[in-house]
């Protein structure tokens, strides 16, 4: 019987704890690690603190094989550590790498010099060439976390891209035996190669997302309808389908807009033509005030007392994370009227605004408002009942970018209903 390889994942936060998770539920003996012995004391008691469809049942089933620790005595024992925080952004979309830099050191100084170590966070290219150290075998892993799809992307993953330091030799075996438990595609390439996939893959994604917006606006003036146009874009082999072609409100969530601000710091640099670039950022930030200058059109500027329902904080639905949310970019010019706001999963108090109150319900938060805005398409939201809304509601202006409601039954129940991509 061949023994399988120890997995360590190092920085608990979002991508290390939900890929640690995957690799238990694989049947690895898994360590997750954090320096952070107060953080660790609560991933143990199993008090986790991000929001994931399946994450708590499948830390549940797989606990066993999972221990959670603090101690760098323990990185010891393990054959793979994936160095795995998450980065933060700052308001331009440039990383802080401190942290990630302070824990891969940790982990190099604390395992064993046959260990493999694997950067697992999203880092500029150059990053992993950059730090490799004589006598130890430091790889770069391009991660797959799309927040709310989380464990889904960690345990049924497409494909694994690995930086190597020679993609010509084979993978150390640990990482190879252990990669190969998720039956997907390995591809091994050249480290600024896997860093800059990851960006690729990000610009790709802001196209089909941007293409999107831009004639989803212009059917909003014409009379066509975008949802009757996705269908057929989708059923091209060209575009695929699984692309991205829903209208949204901007780019959000921190990583695609840190994948763009790369792109364009590094043109800069080297001199090449990123105008293309330009304009997606461009074009998201004017998409993401769709529902501001639809709020002041409809009813602000002739109702200067109007109360405003304000449904989801979170940034897309299934996933506790607002960076970069339209709703709270939103919220932040409506500093003039009185919000009732609701979040399944995202307080109150996370909304910047001095006239907020928390309701305990989507339809508490319709009470009496004058204007209604899905913020966030939470699925719990499309269960909303329109004729219960119109009672509740004051005035009768509905904003739903994301076309959670039933047009129709909106409009039948008499509500002025207002949706990206259709007049």
């Amino acid at each position: 019987m061949t023994t399988l390889p120890r997995i360590g994942y190092a920085g608990m936060t979002h991508l290390g704890l939900c890929s640690a998770v995957a690799a238990a539920s694989k049947g690895f003996a898994t360590l997750a690690f954090d320096p952070d012995s107060d953080l660790v004391k609560t991933l143990d008691a199993g008090k986790l603190p991000v929001v994931e469809p399946d994450l708590d049942d499948l830390l549940h089933s797989n606990r066993p094989r999972i221990i959670f620790g603090a101690d760098t005595a323990r990185l010891r024992d393990c054959d793979v550590i994936y160095v795995a925080p998450d980065v933060p952004t700052d308001d331009t979309g440039k990383s802080d790498l401190a942290a990630l830099d302070r824990l891969l050191e940790l982990v190099l100084s604390h395992s064993r010099p046959d260990a493999v170590v694997v950067v697992l966070s999203q880092v500029p290219p150059g990053y992993t060439r950059a730090r490799q150290r004589a006598g130890r075998l430091l790889y770069y892993q391009v991660e797959t976390l799309v927040f709310g799809r989380a464990i889904e992307r960690a345990t049924q993953p497409e494909r694994f891209i690995v930086g190597c330091p020679d993609p010509a030799k084979p993978l150390p075996a640990a990482l190879a035996k252990y990669l190969q438990a998720f039956g997907c595609a390995i591809l091994p390439m050249r480290f600024e190669s896997a860093e800059l996939t990851k960006i690729s893959i990000n610009c790709c994604l802001v196209a089909s997302i941007s293409v999107a917006n831009t004639l989803a606006e212009l059917c909003e003036r014409i009379g066509a309808d975008w949802s009757e146009i996705a269908p057929a874009l989708k059923l091209d082999r060209r575009i695929g389908a699984h692309s991205y072609l829903a209208p949204g409100l901007g780019l959000a969530g921190g990583n695609l807009e840190r994948d763009l601000a790369t792109v364009m710091r590094f043109s800069e640099e080297y001199g090449t033509d990123a105008r293309a670039i330009r304009a997606f950022i461009d074009n998201s930030a004017y998409r993401k005030d769709w529902a501001l200058r639809t709020l002041h059109e409809a009813l602000l500027s002739k109702a200067p007392n109007a109360t405003l329902g304000i449904l989801g904080l979170a940034y897309k639905e299934n996933t506790h994370s607002v960076k970069n949310s339209p709703s709270l970019a939103l919220i932040r010019h409506l500093t003039p009227w009185p919000l009732q706001v609701f979040d399944p999963v995202v307080p109150a108090s996370a909304a910047p605004h001095p006239k907020v109150t928390g309701a305990k319900s989507a339809l508490a938060a319709a009470q009496a408002a004058d204007a209604v805005a899905i913020m966030t398409p939470w699925p719990q939201f499309r269960g909303l009942d329109c004729a219960q809304l119109a009672r509740a509601m004051r005035g009768k202006l509905m904003l739903d970018p994301y076309r959670v409601l039933d047009g129709a039954a909106a409009r039948a129940a008499g509500l002025d209903y207002r949706t990206l991509g259709v007049t």
